[in-house]
């Protein structure tokens, strides 16, 4: 994939490279943000607003309070979305919390209004392997399986339509495109509860791989690596549609691959966040107009005095109040 990114190599046009890299997406999208809200960003210049849209592109923080078909458009944009939700709510991880699925799911409408409860239903169905979604799960098992229900969503549907086509008995040959059918109408087989018992022990792992296969080359580089993927299912004669997404959740491999999150270990680590804290902290306890407003997951929510800057365009005011929002909801689970 380097290689493709690289501009500068010959062995690519420059339509494959546009292509690639979506930039006329992006640049269609900045012209469309210009002349929705020309007034303010013409104030401070045509020029400098190209710049820092771009800017906060390469730095992914444009996805930040945009609608779910922006977020999904492009590889880039699942990853930053992914990425902004980890740094945002991290301090959760920390302490330990755990949390229902309704509250990630407002946790992550905060980001993205229009969010789709039904993505997140389908990522506690990954972290809770199909059994009751309303359990709690924690921070860093709800990221990773959300990491791999965003990024690989379309990947991760078709897996499902294949798997549904196995256990109704469906040949092999039929099952690489994908259908429309929903988790809630898998067939019947031979009555509800053998039926049960089938999707609890699974399809058969060859044939599931030989389809899997057809499914990579319909996608292309959306999915995640077929090495990956061969790996986990060689290790049983049967696998569940759950289990096979749990373990791709679980791998480093792919958590490499999306490059949105540092590995396992280094998730709650972040010296750099931790220093822009603790001086938010120091100012929010030597501000005499500090007070209480409301509650949130670790307590209440401190109203912090801001003042964007007419220089500053909507995407970079928009980042430094979800910042100043999550760090001090932070402070408070600090303090208590």
């Amino acid at each position: 994939m380097a290689a493709k990114m690289n501009r500068f190599n010959p062995t690519f046009s420059v339509d494959e490279y546009l292509a690639e890299t979506n930039v006329m997406f992006y640049l269609n999208d900045a012209l469309t943000q210009l002349l929705e809200h020309k007034e303010e960003y013409t104030q401070f210049g045509v020029v400098r607003y190209f710049a820092e849209y771009f800017s906060s592109v390469k730095n992914s923080n444009h996805v930040l309070f945009r609608e779910y078909s922006y977020i999904k458009a492009t590889p880039h944009n699942r990853a930053s979305f992914i990425r902004v939700f980890w740094r945002c709510y991290r301090q959760i991880g920390k302490s330990g919390d755990l949390l229902s699925m309704l509250e990630y799911s407002s946790l992550l409408q905060l980001l993205c209004p229009d969010f789709p409860v039904e993505v997140v239903q389908s990522t506690a169905r990954i972290v809770l392997m199909d059994d009751a979604i309303d359990g709690l799960m924690s921070f860093s098992d709800f990221l990773f399986a959300f990491q791999l229900q965003v990024y690989y969503q379309e990947f991760v549907d078709g897996v499902l339509d294949i798997y549904q086509d196995l256990l109704s008995g469906k040949s092999p040959n039929i099952v690489i495109v994908p259908t429309s059918t929903s988790v809630e109408q898998l067939p019947s087989v031979v009555g509800e509860e053998n039926h049960t018992q089938e999707q609890q022990e699974g399809v058969d792992s060859c044939t599931l791989v030989e389809c899997i296969e057809g499914l990579c080359d319909r996608f292309k580089h959306s999915h995640p690596s077929r090495s990956c993927l061969k790996e986990i299912l060689d290790q049983s004669q049967k696998v569940s549609y759950y289990s096979l997404l749990t373990s791709l959740a679980k791998h480093d491999t792919i958590n490499h691959d999306i490059g949105a999150l540092p590995s396992r270990s280094e998730l709650l680590v972040d010296p750099e966040m931790d220093q822009e804290l603790d001086k938010l902290i120091s100012q929010i306890s030597v501000s005499p107009g500090s007070n209480s407003s409301g509650s949130a997951i670790g307590g209440g929510l401190k109203e912090v005095p801001r003042k964007a800057s007419p220089r500053r365009n909507i995407h970079h005011r928009r980042k430094m109040e979800v910042e100043s929002d999550g760090s001090t909801e932070e402070t408070d689970s600090s303090e208590n």
